[in-house]
């Protein structure tokens, strides 16, 4: 049962599993404790029975929003990374191309500006882009001591901010979509045109993917928790803090090239990469939607092949696709309970609840940076930024138009550029994001460190994104 809005209470669960996760340095357990509470409060406001509640309720839950295809989809996406980063393992290529990049001697400085082209390259999906850029820099940057919480914040940085800028996504797509029948924005080509012209004022995917590029760059220094953590690095070689509790299992991190096997980087690792991108590509072209679940699947069969073809024993080749698969499964978890917390907002109306508060002082000057903070919001508080576009582009979008009598405006556009980066702002902050817990994951960091570090950058992108929506209402409005 959905409600529109339990008020205040309706933001309990995602406080509560931000706080705890902070204090207890457990996110499972927090979002676990979270989804707990936000079922027996649902059945307490919906007058469900004690017992009912308590035995019930958390099982539901999770029943009805990991049984959906949206979950499968991540999770077996996850589950065949998982298992290509053990297949590039086994075959010793990511460790014949960490080789390759060693002997070319990378600086510091290179190394992370290699991480930050090379998360710009890989596009397409903002699930791929974070594991594929920590697991392949991760023994290149663990030698040039570059902590695993920066290698985090690189990847992180240049996946979404980077999805959500390119014309040629799903993100476009999807956004796009919500567009269409509002105001002037008949068809499909109207809406597209919406998004190319949105992106110059999309402010905050762009102070983010820069800012990476200036402090991989040394042009501007690192500070605050960042600081500390490349500090410890440095000066004493540890790329984890003590205590620290990487989001990868052992069974990736751990593992060993097959014995006698010959690397063969591009074979094993270039090649595959670039069937997988290319599939992404053409499948984009040709529906209007990237098959990359499909191109990893493709690129897991063909690799099983042409690791026996190459001499690795069947039996051998089994037992690291279950490694791999081991390997993903703390993330899975985590991606689990993320998911659940956002059905919980959901159905508590937690967005409605945001948007409530916010209306009563909208004016045309102030539309887009409000939407922009509001939309930020709600993507923090759910870890969802397609949630967040879902529920917040229908109400922005006509809001805008209402202002303009129905004129595509710059006012509009910016509006529809501030739900985007908004969007992707509190999904960067937030411990809750997919995209953030694959970070952590495609680096090995500890996840909490990863939020803790990367908190602040997003931070300054953030108010620098308000602050040019305010200046940008005013000029336009």
């Amino acid at each position: 049962m959905e409600l529109e809005t339990m008020g205040f209470i309706s933001v309990i669960p995602a406080i509560l599993a931000i706080v705890l996760s902070f204090a207890t340095k457990n996110t499972i357990a927090a979002l676990a404790i979270a989804c707990f509470t936000g079922t027996t409060l649902v059945g307490i406001a919906t007058g469900t029975a004690i017992q009912e509640t308590l035995l019930l309720s958390f099982p539901t839950l999770l029943k009805e929003n990991l049984g959906n295809t949206d979950f499968s989809w991540v999770m077996l996406l996850n589950t065949f990374i998982g298992i290509l980063v053990a297949y590039f393992q086994k075959t010793g290529a990511i460790q014949g191309f960490s080789q390759w990049v060693h002997d070319k001697r990378l600086s510091r400085r290179g190394a992370q500006l290699m991480a930050w082209v090379l998360g710009m390259f890989v596009y397409f999906s903002d699930s791929f882009s974070p594991l594929f850029v920590g697991c392949t820099m991760r023994s290149i940057t663990d030698k040039a001591r570059i902590s695993r919480e920066k290698l985090a914040y690189i990847a992180d940085s240049t996946s979404a901010p980077v999805s959500v800028l390119v014309p040629i996504t799903g993100w476009a797509a999807y956004l796009s979509g919500l567009a269409i029948g509002v105001g002037c924005i008949a068809t499909q080509e109207d809406a597209s045109a919406l998004f190319l012209k949105a992106i110059p004022f999309n402010f905050y995917p762009i102070f983010a993917v820069i800012l990476v590029g200036l402090i991989g760059s040394g042009i501007v220094k690192d500070f605050g928790p960042m600081k500390k953590a490349e500090q410890r690095a440095m000066e004493t070689g540890k790329v984890l803090a003590d205590g620290a509790q990487p989001l990868v299992g052992k069974e990736l991190t751990g593992m060993e090239p097959y014995p006698g096997f010959k690397p063969r980087v591009f074979l094993n690792f270039l090649l595959p990469v670039l069937i997988i991108i290319t599939v992404a590509i053409s499948t984009y072209i040709a529906y209007k939607s990237a098959k990359t679940m499909e191109a990893f699947l493709l690129v897991v069969i063909l690799m099983t092949i042409s690791m026996m073809i190459q001499g690795i024993p069947f039996k051998e080749v089994m037992n690291t696709l279950t490694d791999g698969i081991k390997g993903a499964l703390p993330a899975v978890i985590l991606l689990a309970l993320a998911y659940s917390v956002n059905g919980l907002s959901q159905t508590m109306g937690t967005a409605n609840y945001i948007i409530s508060i916010t209306q009563g002082f909208l004016t045309p000057h102030l539309l887009p940076m409000v939407i922009f903070v509001v939309a930020a919001i709600m993507a923090f508080a759910t870890g969802s930024s397609w949630g967040t576009f879902a529920i917040c582009m229908p109400i922005a979008l006509p809001m805008a138009f209402a202002m303009t009598d129905g004129v595509l405006t710059s006012t509009v556009v910016a509006v529809f550029a501030a739900v985007a980066g908004g969007g992707v702002f509190g999904d960067h902050c937030s411990p809750l994001s997919d995209t953030t817990i694959l970070s952590s994951m495609g680096a090995a960091s500890d996840h909490l460190d990863h939020v803790k570090t990367q908190l602040p950058y997003a931070l300054i992108c953030g108010s620098l994104a308000a602050v040019a929506y305010l200046i940008l209402g005013f000029a336009v409005a």
